[in-house]
């Protein structure tokens, strides 16, 4: 396994943009402590680390185009924001260019950037992990979210859906909110409650 993953880096290595390559690889850091922390399979979780933005490098109109060509379910707001697009074809390439084919790492790599109701503690660990990597820049609750990510994987999930909905909603961004994270809001939501 750890030869595929060093294949795997070298190949990302010569397509994604240098900054984007140095926050995958803190990504697939980050997750692998994570998975250690909470028993999950640390070799999946560098994979999906190494994975997560394996499409990033595409433009909007490209990221549209393989989604319509692969039959991928495009909605009404990653029309009009296509880089959440990234995500979905990622899981794609997984497939197609790194020759993985783990359902779990698939799925982990697929909902990185939106989120889910009910989340595998991989899919957890890959959202988190994307978010707090060392070389994110300082947003708002990355610190809380760094300490929780050791502590509760659901109350991380829960602190930064909140933050992210907070920060999409004041138009931060392009302002668009994808449907399945407020899904995801309120599934984390609702398990605060019965803490």
């Amino acid at each position: 396994m750890i030869e595929n993953l060093q294949i795997i880096e070298e190949k990302l290595s010569k397509i994604l943009p240098e900054k984007r390559f140095i926050h995958t690889q803190g990504v697939r850091y980050i997750a692998a402590s994570m998975a250690m922390r909470y028993g999950v399979a640390l070799e999946k979780a560098q994979l999906a680390g190494l994975l997560h933005d394996c499409a990033k490098y595409l433009s909007d109109s490209e990221l549209l185009d393989m989604c319509k060509q692969r039959r991928i379910f495009v909605s009404e707001t990653e029309e009009r924001a296509p880089h959440l697009l990234h995500a979905k074809l990622g899981a794609e390439f997984a497939c197609e260019k790194y020759d993985v084919y783990d359902q779990e790492v698939l799925d982990a790599i697929r909902y990185h950037t939106t989120g889910r109701p009910n989340m595998t503690d991989l899919e957890k660990i890959i959202f988190i992990a994307d978010y707090i990597e060392p070389n994110r820049r300082i947003i708002k609750g990355i610190e809380q979210s760094r300490k929780l990510a050791y502590i509760d994987l659901d109350k991380t999930m829960f602190y930064i859906l909140e933050n992210t909905l907070d920060f999409l909603s004041k138009g931060m961004s392009d302002g668009e909110i994808d449907g399945m994270t407020k899904e995801a809001y309120e599934f984390y939501k609702q398990k605060m409650k019965e803490y």
